[in-house]
């Protein structure tokens, strides 16, 4: 899948605040500590893998191991890259079950789930197929913000 950009100032506050930009003489100690936090984060919000191995260097994520489907890959670095202090990740997943990748939309300023879907897909009232494709990041289809970046499955 390669290497997705996402907006570092932005996202779920999962990292404390020496956590959140490290100074380089901390990295060797907080590395390991930020990639756990990622990690437990996608497991508390219950995404699938049959394998995941977090790292992080500064603001860049990678991620590896293997997943069962193209739409898990997708929601796991999304998931990893929509926290605040996060600004790419490099999604190595394998999936078992390969599909064409999906499409990702950068949430601007007044954006709504159904002026998205109007624009992507022509039909305000699609909003769902896009929360339910970001489930369980997104919990209310009112809930989204500014840079945000979500998944716009094929219809």
């Amino acid at each position: 899948m390669g290497l997705l950009s996402f907006f570092k100032g932005v996202g779920e506050k999962i990292f404390h605040k020496d956590q959140v930009a490290p100074a380089p003489t901390q990295a060797e100690t907080v590395e390991p500590v930020r990639a756990q936090a990622l990690l437990d984060h996608v497991k508390q919000l219950g995404l699938a893998y049959n394998s995941l191995t977090v790292k992080t260097k500064g603001d860049t994520v990678t991620i590896t191991g293997s997943v069962k489907s193209q739409e898990d890959a997708e929601k796991i670095a999304l998931a990893v890259g929509n926290v605040e202090g996060v600004s790419a990740v490099d999604n190595q997943l394998s999936v078992d079950q390969p599909t064409p990748e999906g499409k990702f939309y950068t949430v601007k300023s007044g954006d709504s789930l159904s002026k998205i879907a109007k624009e992507v897909y022509g039909d305000p009232m699609k909003y769902g197929v896009i929360f339910e494709a970001n489930k369980p990041m997104l919990k209310d289809p009112d809930l989204i913000y500014p840079d945000q970046v979500l998944r716009i499955p094929q219809l």
